[in-house]
């Protein structure tokens, strides 16, 4: 009977860490999502801004001299990531493509104009630079236009900035959020226990020995919690980088490292804190108040 008490007992203990093991990954794993979203936040909107393209039209009379010069002085320019010469006949095939037939049959000729497409650094992606930008390279004598989305810009910029203020504010949430949770979880596994804290104190057991097996425990608990975390977001880091590798997660072994110890560190701090709390709320009841 005793052998099958303590069997029951045991099984019951190791569920208990198991669902505080659980419980901590599951919260730190959401943690280091959201800890992934912050540190590349400004990645992410720098890939997009990226993708932005202006086309510099040039005149028909631009002659091959000027328009290498042109090519080769935006190149080395600091506002560009690449520049690259289409000349009218490479448009025309490319629209004939999109479009699914050829425009210039029905027409007779070619109106589309050679051009650069220059492709911008993500920090120049602004209304006010680009509009600079444009009106040095109008100065040119050869060049008929500098055409680019401006909406686009303007309402991509004012994304970038919301989205980032609200991924500040869901992280914050989601971090009390956080300690809430797992504050809760180690508060129930020690709340069953509160009657063995209480007989050891009454027989002058010391707060610090009765807090120290608890602190230890749980400290452990957060541990294997914050590496089952840190597996998952490692998982999950594998997969977003197979599969989108143009977002260079893995490129900045500093963020990585940053996320990862963040969240074995928050594991461990959070673990202790609670655990400290915890075992001292129930040292400081009376005997009568452990039944409520």
């Amino acid at each position: 009977m005793s052998k099958s008490f303590e069997r029951y007992q045991q099984r019951k203990l190791i569920s208990s860490y198991f669902s505080v093991v659980l419980s901590i990954g599951l919260v730190l794993f959401l943690l280091g999502i959201l800890g992934l979203l912050v540190l590349n936040t400004k990645k992410l909107a720098d890939h997009f801004k990226e993708q932005i393209t202006i086309s510099v039209f040039l005149k028909d009379n631009a002659k091959h001299v000027e328009i290498d010069q042109l090519q080769k002085s935006l190149v080395m320019a600091e506002y560009t990531k690449a520049a690259t010469y289409v000349s009218k006949e490479e448009a025309a095939a490319q629209h004939s493509e999109d479009i699914g037939e050829n425009f210039q049959d029905f027409l007779g000729y070619n109106p589309l104009k050679n051009s650069i497409d220059v492709q911008l650094n993500a920090d120049f992606v602004t209304p006010e630079l680009l509009e600079e930008i444009a009106a040095e390279i109008t100065t040119k004598g050869y060049v008929e236009e500098v055409s680019y989305d401006k909406p686009l810009i303007g309402l991509l910029n004012e994304n970038v900035k919301r989205i980032s203020f609200w991924i500040l504010v869901a992280s914050s949430i989601f971090t009390f959020i956080a300690v809430l949770l797992i504050n809760s979880s180690i508060r129930l596994s020690i709340y069953s226990k509160r009657f063995i804290i209480k007989t050891m104190q009454m027989v002058g057991a010391t707060k610090v020995f009765i807090r120290k097996p608890f602190i230890w425990t749980n400290i452990k608990l957060g541990v294997l919690g914050a590496a089952l975390a840190m597996l998952a977001l490692a998982g999950v880091l594998y997969y977003v980088n197979e599969n989108f590798p143009e977002l260079g997660l893995m490129e900045d072994p500093t963020i990585l490292a940053i996320l990862f110890s963040s969240v074995f560190i928050l594991g461990l701090l959070i673990s202790l804190i609670s655990t400290y709390f915890a075992t001292q709320r129930f040292l400081n009841l009376r005997t009568d108040e452990l039944y409520y």
